[in-house]
């Protein structure tokens, strides 16, 4: 329940501080002269209309969007496009962005876990843009702000689990990376949509230790297993005897049917049992 409560908490803020960001977009004024070098700036392309349409269209891909800057202020809170747009050639400048999910791999990282030990780990990040304008105005570089931050969370959540945790747990990792990534990227217009680890490489003497303690492991499950089935075996052999010797024809069809099963593989050996009741009666005498 703290933890929800928690998660909840940082979603609140997130949107808050979101909120905020987008109320302050837009929200600036060009001022007169600017809205004088705007007035020129229509009144050039009106004048020389048939020539300068050509430089006030614009169009961007159904994946993409444009974010406008007229005389270095973003004009609207929502990013334009695909298709078509308009802009004025001498006051206003756009920046494409690309909305498509990007993937990329987090360079193996020497890490060393909560019970000292160093391991060499990396993954693959799957992240997207989802609002342009933060994406622009709010980082310098999205997409490379992004890897580094993945590198340095990495390193972060898999320094406090264990090497045990590391190695089963690793779905419970790729969640946590996920949440920390996606609060941290949110205010510059990133949604990390999934975050996996791909390889856990461990040193060549900690990977010979786990092989001989799981050979020496198996083998024990093996011999105790030889045992059960040793003692199995005796009792059925036992309970066998007692059948036998409560009908003493039953041995001879026991004999009969050894025969067979040696007359089926061509052997010409033959066994003659000789019963222990008759054994014991010479040693009497």
């Amino acid at each position: 329940m703290e933890m929800d409560s928690q998660i909840e908490s940082g979603q609140k803020r997130r949107v808050n501080s979101k909120d905020d960001l987008i109320a302050d977009v837009g929200s600036g004024s060009i001022g007169c002269c600017g809205w004088m070098i705007v007035i020129l700036a229509g009144l050039f392309v009106f004048s020389l209309f048939p020539f300068t349409i050509w430089f006030c269209i614009k169009i961007v891909q159904e994946y993409e969007r444009a974010v406008i800057f007229r005389l270095g202020r973003i004009t609207d809170r929502k990013a334009k496009g695909p298709g078509i747009f308009f802009v004025l050639p001498c006051t206003d400048s756009f920046v494409k962005v690309d909305l498509r999910t990007v993937s990329f791999d987090i360079p193996p990282q020497e890490i060393l876990t909560k019970d000292s030990v160093t391991v060499c780990v990396d993954g693959v990040v799957y992240f997207r843009v989802s609002d342009p304008i933060s994406s622009v105005a709010n980082v310098s570089d999205a997409d490379f702000s992004t890897r580094l931050l993945a590198q340095t969370t990495l390193r972060n959540v898999l320094g406090t689990k264990n090497l045990a945790e590391l190695l089963s747990d690793r779905e419970g990792i790729s969640h946590s990376m996920q949440a920390s990534l996606d609060e941290a990227t949110d205010p510059w217009g990133i949604k990390v949509e999934r975050v996996e680890i791909k390889d856990v490489k461990l040193p060549h003497q900690l990977q010979r230790a786990m092989a001989a303690e799981a050979e020496a492991t198996r083998e024990a499950r093996a011999k105790v297993i030889a045992a059960e089935g040793e003692m199995n075996a005796s009792r059925a052999l036992k309970e066998a005897s007692l059948v036998i010797a409560e009908s003493p024809s039953g041995l001879q069809l026991r004999y009969l049917q050894t025969l067979t099963t040696i007359a089926a593989e061509k052997n010409s050996t033959i066994i003659f049992p000789l019963p222990m009741d008759v054994i014991s009666h010479f040693m009497k005498k």
